[in-house]
């Protein structure tokens, strides 16, 4: 995971410009200002630092020091150095945080990347204890909705996922994907190609592979379940429609 987010950093941004429809179900569930808040993932600071600027305390842990330096530089540019928002390098399952939270918020697939039972359970069990020390905090974990890869064609084909303009340089760039989905062990390979045109007309490829495991309802909630948590609700998106089928996301809130 770490040597993908390394490769990919500085497109990261220019990719997810325009992704923002997560941020007001996170206002919704943090209405409280000065509630603490602790991102799982928190990458280059994109929720982490929306709401700490909306007047939460904010905690984020970042294992990919490439990404983790994008979120220093954007939080110190914007004079927030010591006002409530913190950056901490290193592996959620190992980072001895002493905190304590009333909302843990695990974002945007990154609970995929936790490929086994075992990094699973270890990162749910540290979260229950972030909670107020295994109290009323609530976790947010916010997946796919596995059944829609499950259900897709099997395909071998280069696949054109998006263009967009990275913004350090203007250059264009085409992200295309392959991929292969275990249907048996839930895990799906993919390999990234990101083509970018620089100012002279060369195309300049980068090739980055990564692994990531899809969850289904029931399994997320029995590991939940195993890790101390009970489910409050699961959606099927971030304006808190039902979770079924066709559905595009799986928001797990539980306390």
């Amino acid at each position: 995971m770490s040597s993908f987010y390394a490769t990919i950093s500085r497109y990261y941004d220019s990719e997810h410009y325009d992704k923002e429809e997560d941020l007001p179900f996170y206002s919704d569930i943090a209405p409280e200002e000065g509630c603490k808040v602790l991102v799982i993932g928190s990458g280059t600071g994109r929720l982490a630092l929306y709401l700490a600027e909306a007047g939460h305390t904010v905690h984020g842990i970042e294992i990919e020091k490439a990404m983790l330096d994008r979120a220093i530089a954007k939080r110190d540019a914007i004079g927030m150095q010591t006002d409530g928002l913190y950056f901490h390098s290193g592996d959620a399952l190992t980072y001895p945080l002493s905190e304590t939270f009333n909302l843990a918020i695990i974002p945007y697939n990154t609970f995929m990347h936790f490929l086994d039972q075992e990094s699973q359970m270890k990162l749910l069990k540290r979260l229950r204890k972030w909670l107020n020390n295994g109290g009323d905090g609530r976790l947010v974990i916010d997946l796919p909705n596995a059944g829609e890869a499950f259900g897709s064609q099997d395909t071998d084909s280069v696949i054109l996922e998006r263009t967009f303009l990275e913004q350090e340089t203007g250059h264009l760039v085409m992200q295309q994907s392959v991929s292969r989905l275990d249907r048996a062990e839930q895990v799906m390979e993919v390999t990234w190609f990101y083509d970018e045109i620089t100012d002279d007309g060369t195309l300049k490829r980068t090739i980055v592979p990564v692994t990531v495991r899809y969850f289904f309802a029931a399994e997320i909630t029995l590991l939940l379940q195993a890790a101390g948590f009970q489910i409050e609700a699961i959606y099927g998106d971030f304006d808190q429609s039902p979770f079924e089928d066709g559905c595009p996301r799986m928001i797990v809130v539980a306390r």
